[in-house]
């Protein structure tokens, strides 16, 4: 488990600023979405925590390490901040079969052959795809392929899981399924997941915290009851209604 910090972030494209003096303190084992509309902000925060995205300043942390603060020019090379991202697009490997694409991270980190054959073995009985460890990208269902990007996130155990909308492209019987069982994953490992959407349903659902964000900016932090029953203003009431 892991704690994420944001001080004080700003984010600009050119003379576009698109993320704004944004402060949060995410904590060990928490469950947090960040929910809004497209375009407010939410998967640069994602991408800006992985380090596939420069904040332009502020200071990032995962636990008590920094990771980005480009006021000092430093930054942490993507590989080496232990965090597993779970992409909208699956982004599975089609010329590998199941096996091979949740092992990939944990080979190019040159982990021994039997340690790797325990640990995808043991996140393929996690995410349900038993008796499919030889099988191909192109034969397998939406869902399925999500639970192998699911599976790839966490085989390397990282400190945080990030999850930029990972069931927008499933139907809704399946998402359904999906978020009661990424939560429940998450809840096994007790990590600390930050997952970006601009459903609801998800947000209030899965989530222990949840960050509504506008243009760039945070509008309300809170427990999904809180906002729910609380909201501190016209844009809240109106985007949860």
């Amino acid at each position: 488990m892991s704690s994420v910090t944001f001080e004080k972030i700003s984010k600009s494209f050119d003379d576009l600023e698109i993320i704004k003096d944004f402060s949060l303190q995410i904590e060990d084992g928490q469950f947090v979405s960040f929910l809004g509309p497209s375009g407010c902000g939410k998967t640069t925060c994602l991408r800006m925590i992985a380090g596939l995205e420069f904040n332009t300043k502020g200071i990032i942390k995962i636990d008590s390490d920094v990771v980005n603060q480009p006021e000092k020019g430093f930054f942490m090379p993507p590989e080496k901040r232990h965090v597993g991202m779970v992409f909208q697009s699956y982004a599975v490997w089609p010329h590998m079969n199941v096996f091979d694409n949740i092992a990939y991270p944990l080979k190019v980190s040159g982990v021994s052959k039997s340690e790797i054959k325990q640990r995808v073995e043991e996140m393929i009985n996690v995410v349900e795809l038993d008796g499919l460890a030889k099988r191909m990208p192109n034969a397998l269902s939406g869902g399925q392929q999500q639970r192998v990007a699911l599976a790839r996130g966490l085989v390397m155990q990282p400190k945080v899981l990030l999850l930029d909308e990972p069931l927008s492209n499933l139907d809704a019987k399946l998402r359904e399924k999906m978020r009661s069982d990424i939560r429940n994953i998450q809840q096994k490992f007790q990590m600390t997941c930050i997952y970006v959407t601009h459903d609801q349903i998800e947000a209030f659902t899965m989530s222990d915290l949840i960050v509504i964000m506008n243009r760039g900016d945070i509008v309300q932090v809170g427990h999904p009851k809180d906002i729910r029953e609380n909201p501190i203003n016209d844009f809240v009431r109106d985007f949860i209604s």
